[in-house]
């Protein structure tokens, strides 16, 4: 079996750092629990906790939630959520902003803050190019994460040790996941445009030049030629499929120093994390972005942009798993898990079934535990046949030729998100399936060792791996085989039709 999960509300803290109607989370969860739901996720706002001043932590609001959580039975993931809620995908108005008193040192000196090449700031996240930079009240960014975290462990030490907090996972960037702000909603972004690099602040530009000077081209520049926000990759000199700046020798020195940042990046973090959290019954966790769309497109337009070196020759995603492998085997959590091909627009080339095999398929052979989720949300049965699909692509095993052989399956499966709309008569109907389905028609298990998934007190990081051995995995490898559909379904067409005359039964009678 795998674990299922579901993400509450964005704002069940607010920033103000109150828990909102505690009665309510109550009811929403003792129903999760009757579906067969193992746990919830969470995100836990640093703007929130930290927003009275530097160092100054309150986890009140946080600690009521969790009680309520530990009461209904259920465990508890925990983001550490070191990025603004708003402006994302799915963020649903929504809006925790950082810290004021990190906005006002960004008011100061903008660059700490991802800068477009138009110039155009994000604050959503600081720049990693800040990572070592001590700005903040004479603190780097890393320390700042760093001692949000140990905060976490100090003031959580109660949850930890009951085993109720089973995974931490930690946060990397925009809405929680390793990458850049390539494509902001509040900056215009609409899909399926390319989106920018996010790299032309005072700092990533001053690193570009000294790591370009150190390889023998110091009238290298960042580059000019990557086009606007919502252009396709055809729109550009950079990522054009035919002699594209993208398959030069300054294009490839460009997007290995892009990409080789963001993993250096994950790779500290994390090692901070695991510091903070050693001896821990948890997981460690970083969040990968499934950026679907130009994925069949030569150039991979948006996850270069995004930070994901990963062209057909090219493997950018293995690496990442690599990185993970060292913090005592984190967990590589995907999103897209959902989609399908045939639901994309044909005119952005996207192709999210091949690229879930991808990541899922370079997790499982770099050795650590692959978790998925969706990325929008939705209640239909295609969606959910989907996400049981990949989180155990050749079946659940229990009979048959391939009866007690390995199978790869993900560790754990999050569904987003919590809200009136899932809870909604029909949508929860259909949602208990699919949660009966993830247990493989099996009841409910507390025991985690069960799931083949026993936790352990966390071990100290593997010793740091050199840039080039983590770069040895971008030699390409096919990916997995998967089923073309799961063996544990929710139904198909039929069962719409059936859900369509009970919507509207629900309907008419009120």
């Amino acid at each position: 079996m795998s674990m299922m999960n579901t993400t509450w509300q964005l704002e069940v803290v607010t920033t103000e750092n109150d828990l909102e109607d505690a009665g309510k989370l109550r009811e929403q969860l003792r129903r999760l629990r009757g579906a067969g739901v193992d746990g919830v996720m969470v995100d836990v706002w640093w703007g929130a906790v930290e927003g009275a001043g530097p160092a100054l932590y309150e986890w009140r609001a946080y600690r009521d939630l969790f009680r309520v959580v530990q009461g209904e039975g259920l465990k508890l993931q925990a983001i550490m959520s070191f990025h603004a809620c708003g402006g994302n995908v799915g963020d649903d108005a929504v809006s925790i902003p950082l810290p004021r008193w990190v906005r006002e040192v960004g008011e100061a000196d903008p660059d700490v803050f991802y800068t477009s090449s138009s110039g155009a700031r994000n604050q959503e996240c600081l720049s990693i190019g800040v990572d070592d930079e001590p700005l903040f009240h004479g603190r780097t960014a890393i320390q700042l994460y760093a001692d949000f975290m140990k905060s976490f462990r100090e003031n959580m030490a109660d949850f930890l040790d009951s085993g109720l907090i089973v995974d931490i996972e930690v946060g990397l960037g925009p809405a929680g996941e390793l990458r850049y702000p390539s494509y902001p909603e509040t900056q215009g972004w609409v899909f399926p445009g390319i989106g920018q690099f996010q790299c032309y602040d005072k700092y990533l530009e001053a690193d570009f030049k000294a790591a370009a000077a150190e390889a023998g081209h110091p009238d290298w520049e960042l580059p000019d030629d990557a086009g606007e926000i919502n252009d396709t990759p055809e729109d550009t000199g950079f990522f054009a499929a035919e002699r594209g700046t993208y398959l030069t020798e300054q294009g490839r020195f460009f997007l290995t120093w892009y990409s080789r940042k963001l993993i250096q990046h994950g790779d500290r973090v994390l090692d901070e994390a695991n510091k903070a959290f050693l001896g821990c019954k948890v997981k460690l966790a970083a969040k990968v972005s499934g950026i679907h769309w130009w994925y069949r497109h030569p150039s991979h337009a948006a996850e270069l942009t995004s930070g994901y070196y990963n062209l057909g020759g090219r493997d950018g995603y293995a690496p990442i798993a690599r990185m993970l492998a060292r913090h005592d085997g984190a967990v590589l959590n995907f999103t897209c898990a959902e989609m399908r091909n045939s639901e994309q627009a044909e005119e952005a080339l996207s192709a999210p079934e091949q690229l879930v095999q991808q990541v899922l398929s370079a997790g499982w052979r770099e050795g650590v535990e692959v978790a998925c989720e969706n990325a929008l949300s939705r209640y239909d049965r295609r969606g959910y046949n989907q996400m049981l699909l990949n989180a155990r692509p050749n079946g659940v095993g229990l009979s048959g030729a391939g009866a007690g052989a390995a199978r790869r399956r993900v560790a754990a499966v999050t569904f987003l998100r919590l809200s009136d709309e899932l809870l909604a008569s029909n949508n929860f109907r259909i949602f208990r399936t699919f949660v009966r389905k993830m247990h493989a028609d099996l009841d409910y298990c507390p025991d985690a060792d069960r799931y083949g998934r026993p936790l352990k007190p966390l071990e100290r990081s593997a010793p740091e791996m050199p840039m080039e051995r983590l770069l040895e995995a971008t030699a390409p490898a096919p990916a997995f085989p998967f089923d073309p559909e799961t063996d544990m379904s929710v139904g198909g067409g039929l069962a719409e039709a059936v859900d369509w005359v009970l919507d509207k039964i629900a309907w008419l009678f009120g």
